[in-house]
């Protein structure tokens, strides 16, 4: 299954400038996702990230990443307009490589646990197939 920008923006309450990711390649419900966030040179965090060298920060690396896990997560909960993903824990993080505008970043995530209103998910970051960031983030899920 992919889902379109439209789509994400039906599922997730972000909006620009911190909407981070584009689309999603694939999604089984309750496994896994695969989804894309497009780097340029117009995203706003590169004005002081740094001037004359731009490098997105890691902690948005992860956030995106956590957007991809959140539009996995919020498919499989009944009333997902009414709820909210937060992150709750951020384990293992790991940052391999600088990300810089033109990058196009496929973020692959996949369930470890899944319960109730807790999900533990992993996440592995890629610039063409190379490993940039990696992580295990844990989310909870809320009311609006």
């Amino acid at each position: 299954m992919t889902i379109d920008i439209q789509e994400i923006l039906k599922l997730m309450p972000h909006r620009y400038p911190f909407l981070l990711v584009d689309r999603i390649l694939e999604c089984e419900i309750g496994k896994r996702v695969v989804g894309i966030k497009n780097v340029t040179f117009n995203e706003t965090f590169f004005q002081g990230h740094f001037p004359g060298a731009p490098v997105m920060p890691g902690v948005l690396i992860i956030e995106a990443m956590g957007q991809v896990g959140a539009v996995l997560l919020l498919q499989s909960v009944p009333d997902h307009e009414k709820k909210l993903i937060y992150f709750t824990g951020i384990d293992e993080a790991r940052f391999r490589q600088p990300v810089v505008p033109g990058d196009q970043i496929r973020f692959e995530l996949e369930v470890l646990r899944q319960k109730s209103r807790i999900a533990k998910v992993k996440g592995q970051a890629y610039v063409e197939d190379k490993l940039v960031a990696d992580a295990v983030l844990t989310s909870f899920i809320v009311d609006r």
